[in-house]
């Protein structure tokens, strides 16, 4: 992390700058990066996998890939939910284990694609302890509200090492 004592832009959140599709959970809203999604579908029937993470709903069947289903709730430790109309899941690619994967991430529902420019991104601050941020870009300052930007590759990829609830 820099000193960046003015609020400016530093190195690294002028690199986290661009497009990102923004999703709620719970009442926090989300933030990746729009080049990592390939598309949202609606809910659809998971098939679970047996001795899976709880938070591994299982894999769908996608125009004939299949491919995982990750409960981003359950990852992050947040209580269980029931699906509405709005849940969906965001089709994702992440690095996972030095190769490119397909996954699906389920989320409380999707909200819009920002820009999000240098200006508005500040760096994670500190939480002392046990608290694990390595798998934040960055937190976005965008119309009034704070934006949570994740590192897609970390929360989902070989090192997503989210074993309690952080945020």
């Amino acid at each position: 992390m820099s000193d960046n004592i003015n609020g400016g832009a530093t190195a690294t959140s002028i690199a986290k700058a661009g497009k990102y599709l923004t999703f709620q959970m719970g009442k926090e809203v989300y933030g990746i990066e729009i080049l990592k999604v390939q598309e949202i579908i609606g809910m659809m029937p998971v098939t679970r996998v047996p001795k899976t993470p709880d938070f591994v709903r299982g894999v769908i069947n996608l125009r004939g890939k299949v491919i995982p289903v990750i409960d981003l709730r359950r990852k992050f430790g947040f209580p269980a939910m029931e699906h509405t109309e709005r849940t969906c899941i965001i089709v994702v690619d992440v690095d996972f284990a030095s190769m490119r994967v397909m996954m699906g991430v389920v989320v409380d529902s999707v909200q819009e694609v920002l820009n999000v420019s240098e200006s508005e991104i500040e760096e994670t601050p500190e939480f002392g302890g046990r608290a694990t941020t390595a798998y934040l870009l960055g937190l976005a300052k965008v119309k009034d509200s704070v934006k949570i930007l994740l590192d897609l590759d970390r929360v989902l990829g070989s090192d997503g090492q989210l074993g309690t609830r952080a945020v």
